[in-house]
């Protein structure tokens, strides 16, 4: 039965106007904020990393801070072009092949995580070849710092009412103006809370209490594998798009969880790779 919000004593929705400021005719959104704020504060976070060398192995660091600025650039197209596609490819191919203007209306959509994923993994391999720094080191890094622009994503995604969760009666279930009359999970928090802060506090134990960067690839198994937990996670808890529904059965299965699981292989065969190389090396 619909849960609606008359029923419940419910978290008020924080009525924020999803452009943050506007400069003459040129609005500025708070989702574009949100991906420069993930950017520079993962960028300034990653300098930090390049700088310490008794992180890395041979106590040398594999890249440095004019790589590092320079890296910036391809990162950002990477996501953009890569996130964009993505869910054009995984989430709307048929109604931009009817309409293919389709394809540069952001606000029919948004962007994939694995698209932006696939995105920038290609720019680090590109960037890798091109710099002579060791590819595994670089996933590594950007690996460890992903997590902000995670963590600011969603706070986006959760001030502009989109990519809301299933109908409940928990307390702090919020209405959503553009989801009905119905009280919801907020599931923009929950991935914030599991794919930004607490994969950035896993992923920094690790660098700065295990010394995990002396390992290549480890700290980009641990990544992999803790998004893809907590994206298939949180997706028993989001609705999912409109277009696509539910895969299989009534209220699960969706393409969020088809395309985490792989990762959680992939993750484990990273990691495992890296501590049989650190062997080798003793």
């Amino acid at each position: 039965m619909p849960i609606t919000a008359d029923l419940l004593a419910i978290m008020p929705f924080p009525d924020i106007d999803p452009i943050a400021f506007s400069i003459g005719p040129l609005a500025i959104h708070w989702y574009g904020l949100a991906y420069v704020a993930g950017i520079l504060l993962g960028w300034a976070y990653a300098r930090r990393l390049a700088a310490n060398e008794s992180l890395w192995p041979g106590n040398v660091s594999p890249i440095s801070r004019t790589q590092l600025d320079d890296f910036i650039v391809w990162a950002a197209l990477g996501v953009v072009l890569g996130g964009r596609l993505g869910y054009i490819f995984f989430y709307d191919l048929p109604a931009v092949l009817r309409s293919p203007v389709r394809a540069l209306e952001i606000w029919n959509g948004g962007m994939s995580f694995h698209g932006g994923l696939s995105g920038t993994t290609i720019a680090m391999i590109l960037f890798a070849r091109r710099n002579a720094i060791p590819i595994w080191s670089l996933f590594d890094i950007v690996a460890t710092v992903v997590p902000f622009g995670l963590f600011f994503g969603r706070i986006a995604n959760f001030i502009n009412g989109e990519l809301w969760g299933r109908l409940t009666d928990v307390p702090w279930a919020v209405v959503f103006p553009t989801g009905g009359p119905f009280a919801r999970h907020p599931s923009q928090l929950y991935e914030a809370g599991l794919e930004g802060i607490v994969l950035l506090l896993v992923l920094a134990a690790l660098v700065y209490g295990m010394r995990a960067l002396k390992s290549p690839g480890f700290i980009t198994g641990v990544f992999v594998c803790g998004y893809a937990l907590s994206r298939i996670f949180v997706e028993f808890f989001r609705e999912p798009d409109a277009q696509l529904g539910y895969l299989l059965g009534t209220n699960w299965l969706t393409m969020g969880m088809v395309l985490s699981s792989p990762m959680i292989l992939l993750g484990l065969w990273a990691m495992l790779r890296a501590r049989r190389q650190a062997a080798l090396q003793l």
